[in-house]
């Protein structure tokens, strides 16, 4: 006994040295490379999980004579496993880079060593470059692959392989990655990777803690199972809920000169590539409207409207005062009103020039100068609407007409130099089109602009190959554009989640303790249909752009929140039954993730992912992580609920039982949400393994996540922690570690940077 109190205090010391080391690591890191390098590179920071591996291994030790479930031991002993295999890695790896061109035959690498040197190494075989090229999608300059074959020589043998994203060659003991390639597409880069015992010993301990925290989940002997058996979940909590108001469309007002809106339609529905991608040019119309205008139309005129008038009309667009300056700095630093033309960049709309040219050159030269304030960077969007005008009007934008060539189909805009193997017949056509619609518009002759589209669409079915999105496709994305979904739901969530809370946490201060009235009754039905309506409605959504993308939507930052607010109302509905102020929980939630997805870092637009991220275990791997990141939300929640609770509950008696049934509800929260983030973490770790190849690499994004992992952890050892047994001390641990969950997505992603700054 006098063993485990003196080795409980290093275990919990050491636990939160490394916490706090590894958290310090990321931030010196974000400022100097070399300098957070050095932290997990340094044998004391191995010591520190030595010492921990050390301290865990006696109090388990001792552990043993009191009746714990297979499960507590089995998720320790693979933490241990990892370690274990972390530190053969550490001893016995080695590895470097290889550049290849094309015909080109190497016996040696270049490995690296400890300071950032290289030295040479010679290869147990040699490697010859026989091709390489890149794979793009079909009529785009969007990459979908890098590929080089290459020919393995050993003993005289030769023996073919190919090497691309996600597709590693491994031949005795060595594993050879596509890292990079040359600029004139004549060479490759290789990184090497030697590490057979380390990644066996990991990945054996990957496999049995992703067992263990999913049988934790199972095990009739566990804690989970006995939350399950708990008599509070017979009771549960009862919601109450209210009708959200309604959505009004604003007036029309004709303007400007601009297409009819069903001719500015069937305009919009012709293929452009746009961000290298081929799709409606609805979907780039609606683009160009919320970045010059700032929504989705101008005075009543749609998005199609609005870019079409800018096509045929692009002189009385100029001068037209619809380009929105969104930043009052920017407007009080140039004396400018919210709304600006085009031409006053240039000059005034009587069409003088101004004297010093460009009116944000200035401020513009600055800014390419490092001056990078909040002003310049406003002035760099400024000029980045005024640009995207300027550019439609000269036609570059507008790639529109396909031609196959070379076994390929590419796409080329009106102004673009026209290859060579392009009929006349086709070449006047593409250089004539838009002056043929310019004329029928300015003649008002719509009908005639209605045959023109009808057979440029023609046009664009013959000749764009498989490059063309198949008809559902196109179905699809019309019915995306067609409404502002994402922002009605985070309206409507938001309004729900926050008239539902209210409700409920007025049912739960009451006094008197009767059973729930008519009214609760027949508000909780409202709100449950309300709520399954925004779940469909969403999961339409998330649907609509898997089917337009052809990948599942988890590619960036907007679309992460997206998941993260599905799973949220789905596990708001799985708990419902028992916990009914869940229901709340899960609107409000889901409506909030739904706004921080209008953030401006966040981009909205449907893109192809980079070929990295060309894997299966893409969409386990973030789908998982973002599960844990909804259920862990959802104990921040059952968190501030409780501290509400306490502080505005008179009956004491009351207030504990409530503040219990919170505790319980988060528990059973926390359980499947510590299996899913722990699974995520190592998912990913096998996929970096196979992509970068490193499982472990101390990104801050990496890092963050452990520490996540390890921060949420703690709540799962009430026996070795009692005081997270009493429901208050419990309930404000949970909204503290909620900052760790914020930093590793929104901190990560905005702040630090690293591999993951894709998300």
């Amino acid at each position: 006994m006098k063993t485990l109190t003196m080795t409980k205090p290093i275990l919990y010391g050491s636990y939160v040295v490394l916490v706090v080391v590894m958290a310090i690591a990321t931030l010196l890191e974000n400022c100097d490379e070399a300098l957070g390098r050095s932290i997990y590179a340094s044998p004391l920071f191995a010591a520190a999980w030595a010492v921990l591996a050390a301290a865990s291994v006696v109090v388990l030790w001792r552990a043993c004579r009191s009746r714990r479930s297979l499960t507590f031991y089995l998720l320790h002993a693979a933490l241990l496993v990892i370690l274990v295999g972390a530190l053969v890695t550490r001893l016995g790896s080695h590895g470097g880079r290889l550049h290849l061109r094309i015909g080109e035959t190497a016996y040696c690498y270049m490995e690296a060593e400890d300071g950032g040197r290289w030295h040479e190494s010679s290869l147990p075989y040699a490697l010859r470059l026989d091709t390489f090229n890149v794979v793009y999608h079909e009529g785009t300059a969007a990459p979908v692959d890098y590929v080089s074959h290459l020919t393995v020589i050993d003993g005289g043998k030769e023996q073919k392989a190919v090497v691309s994203m996600n597709r590693i060659l491994s031949y005795k003991s060595m594993r050879f990655y596509q890292t990079s390639y040359d600029e004139d597409g004549r060479g490759s880069v290789f990184t090497l990777y030697a590490d057979p015992a380390g990644i066996a010993v990991s990945y054996a301990g990957y496999a049995l803690l992703i067992f263990s925290l999913i049988w934790m989940l199972f095990d009739p002997r566990g804690a989970y199972r006995r939350l399950l058996r708990h008599p509070l979940l017979g009771k549960g909590l009862s919601v109450a809920i209210v009708a959200a108001a309604a959505m009004f469309a604003p007036q029309r007002v004709q303007a400007q000169t601009a297409l009819p809106e069903k001719t500015a339609r069937d305009f919009c529905r012709l293929q452009v590539v746009y961000n290298d991608r081929v799709c409606p040019l609805q979907t780039f119309a609606i683009d160009f409207t919320k970045k010059i205008c700032g929504s989705r139309s101008y005075n009543g005129l749609t998005a199609e409207q609005v870019l079409s008038g800018c096509i045929f009309w692009g002189d009385e667009w100029a001068a037209e005062p619809f380009i929105r300056i969104s930043s009052s700095l920017l407007r009080s630093r140039l004396s400018w009103p919210e709304n600006v033309a085009a031409k006053a960049f240039f000059g005034n709309l009587s069409g003088a020039i101004r004297d010093d040219g460009y009116a944000l050159t200035p401020y513009l030269l600055e800014y390419y100068h490092g001056v990078n304030d909040k002003f310049h960077r406003d002035i760099a969007k400024t000029d980045e609407q005024v640009m995207l005008f300027m550019e439609l009007r000269r036609g570059t934008l507008l790639r529109m007409f396909p031609h196959g060539e070379g076994g390929r189909t590419v796409w080329y805009a009106p102004t673009d130099r026209l290859p060579s193997s392009m009929s006349e017949g086709e070449r006047l056509f593409v250089q004539n089109f838009f002056n043929l619609l310019y004329q029928e518009a300015k003649a008002r002759n719509y009908a005639a602009m209605g045959r023109l589209i009808d057979k440029m669409h023609r046009y664009q079915l013959r000749n764009a190959g498989r490059s063309m999105p198949l008809p559902v496709v196109t179905k699809a994305e019309t019915v995306y554009n067609s409404a502002p979904w994402v922002t009605i739901l985070f309206i409507c969530n938001l309004a729900l989640g926050f008239l539902a809370l209210g409700l409920t946490l007025a049912r739960i201060l009451r006094r008197n303790s009767r059973e729930p009235s008519r009214f609760d009754d027949m508000a909780r039905k409202f709100f449950l249909s309300a709520a399954a309506v925004a779940f469909l409605a969403l999961t339409l959504v998330i649907a609509l752009r898997w089917t337009i993308g052809g990948t599942v939507p988890l590619n960036n930052g907007y679309e992460t929140m997206l998941a993260m607010a599905w799973f949220i109302q789905l596990f708001a509905f799985v708990f419902y039954r028992r916990f009914h102020i869940v229901l709340a929980f899960g609107l409000l939630l889901s409506g909030f993730f739904l706004l921080v997805s209008h953030i401006s870092l966040m981009d909205p637009q449907i893109t192809h992912r980079m070929p990295v991220l060309n894997s299966p275990l893409l969409s386990l791997h973030v789908s998982v992580i973002m599960m844990a990141y909804a259920l862990l939300s959802l104990t921040f929640l059952c968190g501030t609920t409780a501290l509400i609770v306490r502080l505005l509950q008179r009956d004491t008696h009351r207030m504990h039982g409530q503040l219990l049934a919170l505790q319980l509800l988060s528990r059973l929260l926390l359980y499947p949400a510590v299996a899913a983030l722990g699974t995520g973490i190592f998912v990913g770790a096998i996929w970096a393994n196979v992509s970068w190849g490193q499982y472990w690499s101390w990104d801050p994004k990496e890092t963050w996540a452990l520490i996540t992992f390890m921060v949420y952890a703690v709540a799962l050892h009430p026996t070795l922690i009692r005081r997270l047994n009493a429901p208050l001390a419990y309930h404000i641990f949970m909204v503290f570690a909620f900052l760790a969950l914020l930093m590793t997505y929104f901190g990560v992603n905005y702040l630090l940077g690293g591999m993951h700054s894709y998300a």
